[in-house]
């Protein structure tokens, strides 16, 4: 699959290639217990940590250099709590997101059926130009599967954003989720206002799916 190369935060200004207007916030949001912090561990460090994580209490981040046509994009990227009770901290972050990755888990029903709800808040909350993809989290784990693939493409095209499943375990799709957004902002970024965008992120991502080595598990 043909890629922008990730690499590992290396500082701030000064940093070669580095440019501060190409830094851009996006937040992990989803129920407690989709993933969402593995899944940032998955893509930060490249591995997989056996075992539950404690939920993430409250926000926390991680910065993230991707490299997209031979331009640094910096990627701010918030690990939000999912629990009922960190709900209003969540909102004062969506204000200035510029990208969000929502995320259900494919063994988990009520994961699914609240994405409905957490579209409502991002859509009362957040920007309205905001980047939105939905993931549906643990596609390893496909003979526990309750949600169908089909079921979150049709979701996805109801709410007109792009749908892949992940797994935070294997790695699967996990790259190319935060590589899509990455080149959707870059794009967003050197756009001339009146300007029909140049790069569609649907497009991008529907061709990257389609590659032999994406989607072992759907």
């Amino acid at each position: 699959m043909d890629l922008p190369r990730a690499e590992p935060y290396k500082g701030g200004a000064g940093y070669p290639g580095y440019n501060e207007e190409l830094l851009h916030k996006t937040i992990l949001v989803g129920d407690s217990g989709v993933g969402k912090t593995s899944l940032l561990v998955q893509f930060d460090q490249g591995k997989f940590i056996p075992g539950s994580f404690s939920a993430t209490v409250g926000i926390g981040f991680t910065n993230k250099v991707v490299t997209v046509d031979g331009t640094k994009v910096k990627l701010q990227i918030w690990d939000t709590a999912g629990q009922e009770r960190f709900r209003s901290v969540t909102h004062a972050y969506y204000r200035d997101a510029q990208a969000l990755l929502l995320l259900y888990d494919i063994t988990n029903r009520s994961s699914f059926e609240n994405i409905r709800a957490w579209l409502t808040e991002i859509h009362e909350y957040a920007q309205r130009d905001v980047v939105i993809m939905l993931l549906g989290n643990k596609a390893d784990v496909s003979r526990e599967r309750v949600v169908r693939s089909e079921d979150g493409e049709t979701l996805a095209r109801e709410y007109g954003v792009p749908f892949m499943e992940t797994s935070a375990k294997t790695g699967m799709n996990v790259e190319l989720a935060f590589l899509a957004i990455a080149r959707e902002l870059k794009h967003r970024a050197g756009q001339q206002p009146g300007n029909e965008p140049s790069f569609q992120i649907h497009d991008y991502v529907e061709s990257q799916k389609k590659q032999p080595s994406c989607c072992p598990f759907v």
